[in-house]
């Protein structure tokens, strides 16, 4: 098995009428060339630098015996947990690669100082920290490098035996690498993040942390043939056309993993879409759903469904309407950038910037910067402090009341995106808010851990279409941490980056409401019955 599709409905439809003219127009193998043009002038400077990944494969390849050696060595010191620092495309795809082949990972990415801690505490002796960034300019990943920096001192413990890089080769962060003595591997410039599964950035933690790369690297061999070609059968061109060439469309995309094997690919995969579609008033909104529980937003007009399964049945077998793909994971992985990119030219947006991913950046840096006195609660009840505008508010005092002025805010086409900024293992159950909100609401409900979601979603919510409205859950932390040579604690940060994603949204026209828990343990139970 590679990667089989079917497609029926309007989805069907949609493959019927758009196929035939990509395959006119070459469009996969002038992607497979390299070819910026295809998404307009506007898209093609930065077209011209993102189009690595269709080379992903072949240029991967060399790095897996350094990859592997490096493992061997760690092993021999008696180094067998891997830690990776990184957000956004740099810890979705090794997440799903490791959880996928049944390989322990912990992902740190997150600004939480609990989950922060909790990592530093956790066998910190036989820890190795994989740090990933682009430029390594990204304020996250920077914090948590500073933080083992710091711990491994303590411990006395060499950083430089500890630590390794992953950047682009000439940035900020492979020169200060190198000169400091790190082992760094650089990964393909000319690839973005959300689509780096298949580069250094989804290889090296993966393969420190014991997965078979070289076979992940084969799935998606064994299917970019039948990607370059332009043919109707193109799987790439199919998917591309079913999820973005619907009349009319589509614009959200409930993804169901239905017994695969692939383990969390939906968080992946909600990254490269929403990221890649969602701007100038655009976009196709991923919904994560659970196979196992009953979903309204299967049974709503403006939400077309992609099950995952372990075989594609015949076209006249899948539910009206419905995708249904198979492959292995390196298969869908290649197989979804191709359509992603494909969506992207339907839709008429460049699918590799991400211009309101730095403007919600440049809102928490100026917060940094500033360091104002924190917005006094629009009230507060039984713990929990509520902050909203006074045209969303009201006269409102109470958290259901609140909640339900929020949701009151959902259009007919609209959506709600829960957005935690807490201890995402710590809280593990506040994620069942999604199911209990889309019943209430009856209406796509999304969930994002922050400030992960940033890297994610958030362009979507920011540049799409307007028609988002937004729960914001943050947590006064029990225990603070310091970021080593920081003038904040990682406290400080998480809180700067809700208030300046709030911020932005706010300016968008978006409905904001923020609920802080100032004793998680204690206020969860009250944030569910207010729900309820």
């Amino acid at each position: 098995m590679s990667f089989d599709i079917a497609v029926s409905g309007a989805a069907a439809e949609a493959v019927d009428r758009v196929v035939p003219q990509l395959v006119s127009d070459l469009v996969a193998s002038r992607i497979t060339d390299l070819d910026p043009t295809l998404w307009g002038p506007d898209a093609e400077e930065e077209a011209a630098k993102r189009l690595g990944w269709t080379e992903s494969v072949v240029i991967s390849e060399p790095l897996i015996d350094d990859i592997l050696a490096l493992r061997d060595k760690l092993h021999g010191e008696g180094v067998n947990h891997i830690v990776l620092g990184g957000m956004g495309g740099s810890s979705l795809a090794p997440e799903v690669i490791t959880r996928t082949a049944g390989v322990e990972l912990t992902v740190l990415d997150s600004t939480d100082p609990g989950q922060v801690l909790a990592a530093l505490n956790d066998r910190l002796e036989t820890t190795a920290v994989v740090i990933s960034s682009k430029s390594g300019s990204t304020l996250e990943t920077a914090s948590q490098r500073k933080a083992y920096e710091k711990a491994f001192h303590d411990a006395g413990i060499d950083p430089i035996e500890r630590i390794v890089i992953v950047t682009d080769p000439g940035s900020p962060l492979d020169t200060d690498a190198r000169e400091a003595g790190y082992r760094v591997f650089n990964a393909d410039p000319n690839v973005g993040g959300r689509y780096s599964a298949l580069t250094a950035f989804g290889l090296v933690p993966s393969g420190l942390a014991g997965v078979d790369i070289r076979a992940l690297l084969a799935e998606a061999s064994s299917v970019s043939g039948r990607l370059a070609v332009d043919s109707p059968e193109n799987p790439g061109l199919v998917l591309g056309a079913a999820i973005a060439g619907t009349r009319p469309l589509k614009n959200k995309l409930g993804i169901v993993s239905d017994g695969t094997y692939i383990v969390g690919f939906g968080d992946w995969v909600e990254q490269l879409i929403a990221e890649s579609t969602g701007k100038l008033g655009k976009g196709i909104l991923p919904v994560v759903l659970d196979v196992h529980s009953p979903e309204i937003a299967e049974n709503l007009d403006d939400v077309q469904i992609v099950r995952l399964v372990e075989s594609a049945r015949a076209t006249e077998e899948v539910a009206d309407g419905e995708i249904e793909i198979s492959g292995t994971l390196g298969a869908q992985m290649l197989v979804w950038e191709y359509a992603v990119a494909v969506a992207g030219r339907l839709l008429g947006i460049d699918p590799f910037d991400q211009p309101d991913v730095e403007s919600a950046k440049v809102a928490t840096r100026a917060l940094l910067d500033s360091r104002p006195e924190p917005v006094a609660p629009s009230f507060v009840s039984d713990g929990i402090e509520v902050r909203g505008s006074t045209e969303l508010l009201g006269d409102v005092d109470s958290i259901s009341g609140a909640i339900d002025a929020l949701l009151a805010q959902i259009g007919p086409d609209g959506y709600l995106a829960v957005q935690a900024y807490v201890d995402r293992h710590a809280n593990r159950g506040l994620a069942k808010l999604r199911d209990t909100l889309a019943a209430k609401t009856g209406r796509p409900v999304t969930f994002g851990w922050g400030p992960r979601f940033l890297h994610s979603t958030g362009q979507f919510h920011k540049g799409g279409p307007a028609i988002g409205v937004f729960l914001q859950i943050t947590a006064t932390a029990p225990q603070d941490l310091e970021i080593p040579d920081s003038p904040f604690s990682f406290g400080y940060l998480i809180q700067a980056q809700a208030a300046g994603d709030a911020s932005v949204l706010a300016e968008h026209g978006r409905p904001v409401l923020t609920l802080t828990l100032t004793d998680p343990a204690a206020n969860l139970a009250t944030l569910f019955s207010a729900v309820d």
